[in-house]
């Protein structure tokens, strides 16, 4: 069957399915695969540990045994970790696309960019291993989660707040602060003689990404520097930490990963537009697949180089 030909049935784009994936796969494997990285460290919490929150909040005990419990804080801890580097590839990425956009093709083509999709999930993994040797994956009644214990070594505790937040948090904020200069620059004309330019659309995407990245940090911001602050003096500062200040600083934390999708739909017009396609889709699927196998064939022809637009002005594409 010839895969450029349009299916006009389920059974028809399940037939075409193998010629789509190639097109699907071309379509995301540009810079918002990272957003895409995100979404998926996103929805991690919500497959396996909060099922077990939600098991233990109703019995007021944790049941499933210690197995399930490390398991849990395992995955809870691949999310957050997941997601704060994943931001931070998405600030470089932004970062490159806009302030670098004539070297962006070369630094991000399909085969960087797979390597770099595969070095943040490796390095997930590398930074949340050692909770499993060191026993910092315990259960704590309070929040009804088995999740990083803060007390379990000063040294370790500190390692994890400087690792997990504050270099990435440092790497975005440069990041997102020379985008900022670059704009502000082009807006007032400082620097009409360069060949690179900002567009609009790249300016509101970044916007989306950068209130990502506000949120995050202020969703995890009380949770590390308690951790921080218990760290440093254990015996003087825990007793000074009201149990309701931890709680709420946690649940922020777990909140977070609800947010990143209500983000992109209230800021990003074409989040709101497939919003609203996949809720008409849920009420007539075959319209839905029907609109996806003309994406898959259509979609990549008429879809720009990320950074190869007229006047070297990159374009993103979310």
């Amino acid at each position: 069957m010839d895969c450029c030909s349009k299916p006009s049935s389920l059974c028809q784009l399940l037939v075409n399915a193998p010629c789509l994936l190639p097109s699907v796969i071309l379509m995301v494997m540009d810079g918002n695969i990272f957003v895409v990285s995100l979404s998926v460290a996103d929805l991690v919490v919500a497959v396996y540990p909060y099922p077990l929150i939600l098991t233990a909040i109703f019995h007021n005990e944790w049941t499933m045994g210690d197995i399930h419990c490390q398991i849990s804080g395992f995955f809870m801890g691949l999310s957050v970790i997941g997601s704060i580097f994943n931001i931070t590839a998405i600030a470089i990425n932004r970062y490159c696309y806009i302030c670098h956009s004539l070297r962006y093709d070369k630094l991000f083509n399909l085969k960087n960019t797979c390597g770099y999709l595969c070095l943040t999930w490796l390095l997930t993994l590398v930074a949340i291993l050692p909770n499993l040797f060191v026993g910092s994956l315990q259960y704590d009644q309070r929040i009804y989660s088995c999740t990083f214990a803060q007390t379990v070594s000063m040294s370790y505790t500190i390692t994890v707040v400087v690792v997990h937040f504050i270099i990435p948090l440092s790497i975005v904020t440069f990041c997102y602060l020379r985008i900022w200069i670059l704009v502000i620059q082009v807006k007032h004309r400082v620097r009409q003689d360069c060949k690179q330019k900002v567009r609009t659309a790249d300016v509101r995407n970044f916007l989306t990404m950068f209130v990502v990245f506000v949120l995050f940090a202020v969703c995890w911001g009380p949770l590390n520097f308690i951790g921080l602050a218990v760290s440093i003096n254990p015996s003087k500062i825990i007793p000074q930490i009201p149990e309701w200040l931890f709680v709420v600083s946690y649940f922020m934390a777990y909140f977070n990963s609800c947010l990143n999708a209500v983000i992109y739909g209230i800021l990003n017009q074409n989040f709101r537009k497939e919003y609203k396609r996949i809720l008409l889709g849920l009420w007539s699927p075959r319209l839905l697949f029907l609109d996806a196998s003309r994406g898959g064939t259509e979609g990549v022809k008429s879809k720009p180089s990320p950074a190869g637009t007229n006047n070297n002005q990159a374009e993103i594409l979310l």
